[in-house]
């Protein structure tokens, strides 16, 4: 674990131009489950925000929103901020209609370093952390214990116009000590100069429990380098998997320094 730790400092103190900013339209870690390895742009504040439905068993649960605040202190560092406010609604016996609880979940604080560029067969790869305090959250979705989660973020581009992005890691849920494994995998095309699509597998296996698999796609339209709005909808494929959920979500970016006259 040490040399592990020795290995990611060095990385990220590295000036190699391995590093180096993505130009051009930005790059956001929605809709889909796979994250990006890219970066936020220096002394950029980026806002990824989603509204979603989801169905699991009985329970329907409504995100309204998600937030992802993102910005670039570095070119290799990005501090990253989620919020996230939920209703679930639960149906009672008849003729008590549904239970609803509403309020903010755990909020998450962390980061993203980028550790290295594509290279060949090598992806691009970066790695993600958060933490969640349990008490900083709605009383009614308070958690037990500090929740905090890890994935490294890789991609590969295929060609001009076609990608394929995958991350590995894993993620506390605040209660126990166990962490759920998670991956994901997306190819991701771009059509013509404004949309984008996916699709994608992902899931999360954890020790004593059933796995979870699922598949999902979407679209996203860019209107500029710096604004983009996205639809997505998925299935689950195995019994503890979500049944199914639709998201919409709404991304921007601007520049905070302040530009010489």
């Amino acid at each position: 674990m040490k040399k592990l730790s020795f290995v990611l400092f060095i990385l990220f103190l590295s000036k190699s131009d391995i590093l180096a900013q993505q130009e051009g339209r930005m790059e956001t870690d929605r809709p889909d489950q796979t994250e990006s390895p890219f970066l936020t742009k220096h002394k950029y504040l980026q806002a990824e925000i989603g509204f979603n439905i989801e169905n699991h068993d009985k329970l329907k649960t409504f995100v309204h929103p998600t937030v992802l605040w993102k910005y670039g202190l570095s070119e290799r560092f990005e501090l990253r901020l989620i919020t996230e406010s939920i209703t679930q609604e639960t149906p009672l016996l008849i003729p008590y209609g549904n239970d609803f609880i509403s309020g903010i979940l755990p909020v998450h604080i962390g980061g993203k370093i980028a550790l290295t560029n594509e290279r060949g067969i090598a992806p691009k790869t970066s790695l993600i952390f958060h933490v969640a305090a349990p008490k900083v959250a709605s009383q009614k979705f308070h958690a037990s214990k500090w929740a905090p989660n890890f994935r490294f973020v890789m991609q590969n581009t295929l060609s001009k116009t076609v990608g394929l992005g995958y991350n590995i890691g894993a993620e506390w849920d605040g209660e126990t000590n166990t962490p759920g494994w998670i991956y994901t995998f997306a190819p991701g095309f771009n059509i013509g100069k404004n949309w984008y699509g996916y699709i994608e597998a992902f899931g999360m296996i954890k020790k004593n429990e059933k796995t979870e698999h699922a598949v999902d796609g979407g679209l996203a339209y860019y209107f500029s380098e710096n604004t983009k709005i996205d639809f997505s909808g998925g299935f689950g494929i195995t019994e503890c998997a979500v049944d199914n959920y639709f998201a919409i979500g709404f991304s921007f970016r601007f520049n905070t320094q302040k530009k010489e006259k």
